[in-house]
């Protein structure tokens, strides 16, 4: 049991359909990150880490991306990348880890929200700065700031939905029927806004691609344009997004 092959880990820590999550499964999780975390997590099986402290250090790796990409540079860019990628990475092995030692847990669950909050604002907050050029106080920073309280505000109102059914004495479980608006209309818009997939501007793992490609650009072109274009594209989606999300659980049959 202290030796466990990665089959085993992968057999235990990743139960059938994790993978097909909706809204749980980051599609970088389907695509690659699955197969690769089994590897981690036989190390963290192997070395007696908890699963709490594998949560952890997802958040300081989080926040790490965040204060490098404030630095400036293609080299800061490509660091805090690979540092998402990190992230993710310990993301997917704190759960399996959990569930291998069945040491999953409600602290557990929470951790993990937090760490997902900390590193969306950290990386927004990182990409103001840079677009500023300087560690000091200004309009691009405020900018990045607005952005990163529009991605929180949309994590409150998700995860404000399971709190509200709680307090109201429903099931946890929202069934897929639930999820779609009342109005037809609504529910054709939220199909088109879920098709174009711009809300994942803001989210960690594609907005630390996207720096990449706009540190490029800054580099080629001797400036900033390139970078603060991008801030503004965060805030307008999260903002946008903000109202869009209210207004999809609002029209939905999520709080009944």
């Amino acid at each position: 049991m202290s030796k466990p092959s990665v089959a085993d880990v992968r057999a235990g820590g990743q139960p059938e359909g994790i993978k097909q999550r909706v809204n749980e499964e980051h599609w970088a999780g389907r695509l690659y990150m699955r197969d690769v975390s089994p590897y981690v997590s036989t190390v963290f099986v192997r070395l007696g880490v908890p699963p709490n402290a594998i949560t952890y250090l997802m958040m300081a790796f989080g926040v790490l991306a965040g204060v490098t990409l404030a630095f400036g540079g293609l080299w800061s860019a490509l660091a805090a990348a690979v540092l998402i990628q990190v992230y993710l990475l310990l993301d997917c092995s704190d759960g399996e880890v959990a569930r291998y030692t069945q040491r999953t847990s409600v602290a557990g669950i929470y951790l993990d929200r937090i760490g997902h909050y900390l590193s969306e604002i950290a990386l927004l907050i990182g990409l103001g700065i840079r677009a500023q050029g300087e560690f000091a106080a200004g309009g691009w920073v405020i900018a990045g700031m607005a952005a990163a309280l529009g991605a929180a505000l949309i994590k409150v109102e998700t995860d404000n939905v399971v709190v509200a059914r709680a307090k109201a004495g429903l099931p946890e479980k929202i069934p897929d029927s639930a999820l779609a608006p009342r109005s037809a209309g609504l529910g054709l818009a939220r199909k088109a806004a879920a098709a174009l997939r711009f809300h994942r501007v803001i989210q960690a793992v594609e907005l630390s691609l996207l720096v990449v490609v706009v540190a490029i650009a800054d580099a080629v072109r001797g400036d900033l344009l390139a970078t603060q274009a991008l801030v503004v594209a965060c805030v307008a989606v999260a903002g946008l997004q903000t109202v869009l999300h209210l207004v999809s659980v609002l029209a939905s049959r999520r709080l009944s």
